[in-house]
């Protein structure tokens, strides 16, 4: 039987579809921490999201969504036999490093050619992800250098009424998603 995930109510996804649509950010919950999400197609979020971590432009985001069909706009087309070698990995806690579309803005990449994304197997961000019909940016919620928070409470009290803050539980990981460069094989994280 597949186990059926809660998702915030239809009044609460009514409002997290706004906050995305007005370039907003929302914290939400992840393998090992809350991440901090937006389109990752509108530069205004991105560079939201850059401002409340107060990271570097350079350093690029990772791209967490629910099947690989929500990332194909953000990477290059794959072939038949890196979508199944893709397959053995996804859904899960493995984030990999693949050819950048032309279309991918420059600060979710960073000064990369490439582009880090994954295809989770938390049930709430996957449900997430699913309910607002996008792929979403997450880096974890907290200001570059600090720990990550871990809870819905914790993001409104570090970030106040800059983001919203989605109910959920954070997975059972205890470290965040391994990093590989999917050409080369090697692990970056």
């Amino acid at each position: 039987m597949k186990k059926c995930y809660r998702l915030p109510g239809r009044a609460l996804q009514r409002r997290a579809r706004g906050v995305l649509a007005d370039g907003g950010v929302l914290a939400y919950a992840t393998e090992s921490c809350f991440g901090l999400g937006c389109d990752p197609a509108n530069a205004r979020a991105l560079r939201r999201v850059i401002r409340l971590k107060g990271r570097p432009n350079h350093k690029g985001m990772i791209l967490l969504a629910a099947d690989i069909g929500q990332l194909a706009p953000f990477i290059a087309p794959l072939s038949a036999a890196d979508k199944a070698k893709l397959a053995d990995y996804w859904p899960g806690p493995y984030t990999f490093l693949l050819p950048a579309s032309r279309r991918v803005l420059p600060l979710l990449r960073g000064r990369h050619r490439k582009i880090a994304v994954r295809v989770t197997a938390h049930g709430e961000a996957a449900a997430l992800c699913r309910a607002l019909g996008t792929a979403l940016v997450s880096t974890s919620a907290n200001p570059a250098g600090k720990k990550a928070e871990r809870s819905a409470r914790g993001c409104r009290q570090t970030f106040g009424e800059r983001l919203l803050a989605l109910p959920g539980r954070i997975g059972k990981r205890r470290k965040p998603s391994t990093i590989i460069d999917f050409e080369t094989g090697r692990v970056l994280r």
